[in-house]
């Protein structure tokens, strides 16, 4: 670097990064088929009729690195925490599901969360792909 300047290196730990970078994040994918209608949408509106999707689900967990197992947590319990949620999603009719009266991809992905949160506690993101071009992302309360 130029001009008699060093840069500085930052200490690393046990796993060669930085102390200064964030935690590690996994994810895990599920497709869940179900149909829904937008209820407060115009009538014209597409949405209003009621349809299907083949909805991708991303669940998201960050924390650090667990020494001994080298890993944030199994995706087996990941799969485990989001299977009671699964069960009543896929193949369901979504604006019949208490709190998903009216099913947006911003519902739905909020609606998993408060649901997760509990039982996944490192839980930092969830991914609500409708189509394979149209989805959210929701981290956390608003």
């Amino acid at each position: 670097m130029g001009r008699g300047f060093r840069r500085r290196q930052k200490p690393l730990n046990l796993f060669g990064y930085s102390q200064l970078v964030a935690p590690v994040e996994i994810f895990k994918i599920f497709t869940l088929e179900a149909a829904h209608l937008l209820p407060n949408v115009p009538a014209n509106h597409k949405c209003r009729r009621l349809h299907g999707h083949s909805f991708r689900v991303e669940i998201h967990v960050a924390g650090p690195v667990q020494a001994e197992a080298g890993w944030i947590m199994d995706f087996a319990d990941l799969s485990r925490a989001f299977q009671p949620l699964y069960e009543q999603l896929d193949h369901h009719y979504l604006n019949e599901i208490e709190g998903l009266e009216n099913p947006t991809s911003e519902h739905l992905a909020r609606w998993i969360w408060r649901r997760l949160k509990p039982a996944l506690p490192p839980l930092s993101k969830v991914v609500v792909r409708e189509t394979c071009t149209a989805g959210c992302v929701y981290r956390g309360e608003d």
